[in-house]
């Protein structure tokens, strides 16, 4: 992959201009991330920041003996985000969901090139501010709506992600970071399957209808979505 690949791709470097997106970008590195990686634990210095071209990463908290997800990036933003705000360690353990493409910056260069561009760093704060706006909706989610209605808005949030119809969740994976038994996955999945709107077989999902899941999606995504584009206005 090549940087301009990736800028092609990552949101946020689109929103910036063209020089600006061209210089950040000759501050980065193309990087393969394989998943299952952990980029960065809680309580340990953020070293690099990464923009997303076609992988996503989970960020995850400790809940006792269990991780929960609290945030997913891909391509719509970047991992590493909170340096922005001078925390320079991390609270979350950033693990790669799905594997892909990303450039890499170092945490230096990144405060770097902050400090020049007001408006590298008002993408950032606009960033930032849907992590805020998914986390809550996913709390919210998670408990008032069904397993069913959480395994879709996840499988919805997964694909604007990655810009796949296609790809890679196991069941025990999911249902670690819904925090719900395994049994309950397969049970939601099947019935996703049944509807036509999913094909699911040994954890690689293939959405066959969008408009389908959105429209069984529970009021979580749309306002989400909602927030997210009002965000700038």
């Amino acid at each position: 992959m090549s940087t301009a690949a990736a800028a092609s791709t990552n949101q946020l470097l689109q929103a910036l201009s063209r020089k600006q997106a061209q210089h950040l970008c000759a501050c980065c590195y193309p990087v393969d991330l394989t998943c299952g990686t952990i980029l960065c634990e809680p309580g340990v210095p953020i070293r690099n920041v990464y923009f997303p071209h076609d992988c996503a990463i989970s960020l995850l908290t400790p809940v006792g003996d269990i991780w929960a997800e609290v945030g997913l990036v891909g391509s719509e933003g970047l991992v590493g985000a909170t340096l922005a705000l001078g925390v320079p360690v991390s609270a979350v353990r950033m693990l790669v969901q799905r594997s892909g493409t990303a450039l890499r910056m170092s945490a230096a260069s990144f405060r770097r090139e902050l400090k020049k561009s007001a408006p590298l760093k008002r993408q950032i704060d606009y960033h930032l501010y849907t992590r805020i706006v998914q986390m809550a909706q996913t709390a919210s989610c998670n408990r008032y709506h069904s397993v069913r209605s959480r395994l879709v808005l996840r499988l919805l949030l997964t694909q604007d992600r990655v810009h796949s119809n296609e790809f890679d969740l196991t069941q025990e994976f999911l249902a670690r970071m819904l925090g719900i038994r395994r049994a309950s996955v397969v049970h939601a999945a099947s019935t996703l399957r049944k509807e036509h709107l999913i094909r699911y077989s040994r954890g690689h999902i293939t959405i066959l209808d969008r408009k389908g899941l959105e429209r069984a999606s529970c009021v979580c995504f749309p306002a989400a979505k909602d927030r997210s584009a009002n965000a700038l206005t």
